[in-house]
């Protein structure tokens, strides 16, 4: 009988570790997974962001259905087409559209525009996402939009 028990509690125990392992390996992947959310722009070149108008934040969307990114960079939308490797970290946003209003914080808007381009790479903590060129300081700062 404590040999039953014994060999009950263990094959419980492997069973309890495997599960847990693979839910730890699941939670890590959507966290890397940044596609169908939208992220809004908190940081450029490391310097807070400054808004003269803060109702119209700057932000984007990766839809995979279409391989296609779209958002607002404050003023204008924006939009195009881009690539993304999720097991390397790695993305490409490919010159798209943009409107073109002019506005009060159209310099904010250029910055993003130009930081979603230069990007090559891509790391995220919690709900940060930060565009990154190769090794060099972080190009832009994002938060996931709630």
């Amino acid at each position: 009988m404590k040999k039953i028990l014994t060999y009950f509690c263990s094959v419980l125990m492997i069973a309890f570790t495997a599960s847990c392992m693979s839910k730890t390996a699941a939670s890590s992947e959507k966290t890397s997974d940044i596609t169908g959310k939208t992220w809004e722009l908190t940081e450029l070149n490391g310097q807070p962001i400054k808004l003269k108008n803060p109702s119209a934040v700057p932000h984007f969307l990766l839809n995979t259905a279409d391989m296609r990114y779209e958002g607002h960079g404050g003023c204008n939308g924006v939009g195009g087409t881009f690539e993304i490797k999720q097991e390397a970290m790695r993305i490409k946003f490919n010159q798209g559209m943009s409107t073109m209003i002019a506005c009060d914080d159209l310099d904010t808007e250029r910055a993003f525009t130009q930081a979603l381009l230069a990007a090559d790479n891509y790391s995220v903590n919690g709900n940060t996402l930060t565009l990154n060129k190769a090794r060099m300081a972080p190009l832009a700062k994002f938060v996931l939009k709630q």
